[in-house]
């Protein structure tokens, strides 16, 4: 499994998403959110595409 960055906006840096999981929005858009692995108080969230989200959700279970 590719390792899933995002940018954290308190460590003002792009870093690795330590347990992440697949979540629904309101809007029925998919993302990513997780802790990042450096700094496990920083929380960081992704929005993804309908195929990343496919390709993620079926790498984590």
């Amino acid at each position: 499994m590719a390792e899933l960055t995002a940018y954290s906006v308190k460590l003002r840096k792009v870093v690795v998403i330590k347990d992440p999981e697949v979540v629904t929005l309101k809007n029925g858009a998919k993302a990513v959110r997780g802790v990042a692995a450096e700094d496990p108080s920083s929380k960081v969230f992704k929005i993804l595409s309908a195929r990343q989200a496919e390709e993620i959700a079926g790498t984590l279970r």
